[in-house]
């Protein structure tokens, strides 16, 4: 099993949502999120005032799938997720040694 994180633009949430289910994947974990990167934050005006927004608003989504979905579930991702501009994001793969649901105590790919 492994654990794909992908930091995206909150706005493309929709986009890779549908996209995911488009591949078969069932669920996600969605966190909002504040982050930077490269891009270092932006100064923004408010009522005359110059201030710097250093963490820039984010989505974390979290997947848990068998390996053999990986590459398409991570094409899925850059597709949906891509706008051409700074700040698109990251994905991030790992390996999961073990997944269990509660409710019936089924274990590793049967848990997902």
């Amino acid at each position: 099993m492994k654990k794909i994180e992908a930091i995206i633009k909150p706005f493309k949430l929709d986009e890779v949502k549908e996209a995911l289910q488009e591949v078969g994947l069932q669920g996600i974990t969605v966190i909002e999120a504040k982050g930077f990167g490269r891009q270092k934050g932006h100064t923004e005006l408010y009522r005359g005032a110059e201030y710097v927004v250093d963490f820039l608003p984010k989505v974390k989504v979290e997947v848990i799938l068998a390996e053999d979905q990986v590459d398409d579930a991570v094409e899925a991702i850059q597709k949906a997720a891509q706008t051409g501009r700074i700040g698109d994001g990251k994905i991030f793969i790992s390996t999961v040694e073990q997944a269990i649901r509660i409710r019936t105590g089924e274990t590793g790919n049967d848990a997902i």
